[in-house]
């Protein structure tokens, strides 16, 4: 699998950790920044990994910042992300399987690493359920169309 990944620099160091935990796992990543802990700008780096999911370049994203909760919102901004940001394997199970979540986010001054790896497994082994969970992501479909 193709997964872009982007972080601020409160997410800088944890996201070069998930990078090297989904090569060790055999997947192809694209690095979309930043490269340093110097301060820069979360909605830069959501936006980078969300137009890579949706024009097709990667398959899902990774996404990393000092709570998470922005750059998810930074991410759902970019027309067809669908971003979460996780705590544990639960939301991240849960956000494939219910929400079609196709960029999971992390807090990194909130989770460690190991519950973060164990989140971003989840994530990338779960899949969209379907069925009474697909009329609620055309809901939030038809309401990207009314905002475009």
């Amino acid at each position: 699998m193709r997964v872009s990944a982007g972080s601020d620099h409160a997410g800088f160091e944890l996201k070069g950790l998930l990078i090297e935990h989904l090569a060790f796992l055999g997947h192809e990543v694209v690095d979309l920044g930043t490269h340093s802990p110097e301060p820069v700008d979360y909605p830069d780096f959501g936006a980078a990994v969300g137009q890579s999911v949706t024009s097709g370049d990667t398959d899902l994203g990774v996404c990393v910042c000092g709570t998470g909760m922005g750059i998810a919102i930074a991410a759902n901004k970019v027309h067809g992300v669908r971003a979460a940001a996780v705590h544990d394997v639960t939301s991240a199970r849960l956000a494939r399987e219910h929400n079609n979540a196709n960029v999971i986010c992390f807090g990194a001054r909130l989770l460690g690493t190991e519950v973060a790896t164990d989140a971003l497994e989840m994530f990338l082994r779960s899949e969209f359920g379907g069925g009474r969970h697909l009329r609620r992501i055309e809901k939030i479909a038809a309401l990207e169309k009314r905002q475009a």
